[in-house]
């Protein structure tokens, strides 16, 4: 007796089989197994907000708010608002002391955090924070920048009213300084785009090139090849 043994087999197997050896043998990868292109990173480059404006004096002499505040106007203390005068007016020589006070322009509403250096030095012309120079005033000098633009703050409050008169001049030297860091820093950057632009762009070849094509495998010479 004979006995015949069928293999049954799975047509979505059997499909999928077919479909692999016909690939393998066309060189075509089939769409599941197609391999991942390698990209090149690019570069990332980190560009710093610059502190200043390309043209400090010239804003700080045409910004109407520098314009106000460049002429001499009261000012106020504001820290400790909520808190009786005579802890405020100890709570603010304090903070003198300390190098920082918070005071603000009263005509523009203008409000400032001031940090300036406290120590008495005698070889100093001008002192940053002076309670000597009159007495019942102490008389402040800060450097910062506003807005783009290096200012100076000048000015004297009374101990007592805890208010006084101000206002912002615009500091020459210190602007000549961050004029030149950032002349360097646009240069750098402007040399690292540069650098990146001539590793990482493509090189693309003459059009006499493209056009006559790569060059071809010339005549075959001697007797044809025997199978």
């Amino acid at each position: 007796m004979n006995l015949r043994i069928e293999l049954l087999r799975d047509p979505k197997m059997h499909h999928h089989q077919n479909h692999g050896d016909a690939a393998a043998l066309t060189g075509i990868m089939p769409p599941y197994e197609t391999m991942a292109l390698y990209e090149q990173p690019k570069p990332r480059f980190i560009f710093k907000m610059p502190r200043v404006v390309p043209n400090q004096k010239s804003k700080y002499e045409s910004d109407e708010l520098f314009r106000r505040l460049s002429r001499e106007s009261e000012v106020r203390y504001t820290g400790y608002r909520g808190r009786a005068i005579d802890e405020r007016r100890m709570r603010f020589v304090t903070d003198c002391r300390k190098g920082y006070a918070e005071l603000s322009f009263v005509p523009t509403g203008t409000n400032l955090q001031l940090y300036f250096n406290a120590n008495h030095n005698p070889y100093a012309q001008e002192q940053e924070c002076d309670f000597d120079k009159e007495r019942g005033k102490v008389h402040l000098r800060s450097n910062f920048i506003m807005n783009g633009v290096c200012v100076r703050f000048r000015g004297w409050l009374d101990l007592e009213r805890l208010d006084g008169v101000a206002c912002l001049d615009f500091d020459e030297a210190r602007a000549q300084q961050e004029d030149a860091q950032l002349s360097e820093q646009i240069e750098s950057y402007n040399q690292r785009m540069a650098d990146s632009k001539r590793i990482y762009t493509p090189h693309t070849p003459p059009q006499d090139a493209i056009r006559r094509g790569p060059p071809g495998p010339g005549p075959v010479t001697g007797p044809p090849m025997g199978w």
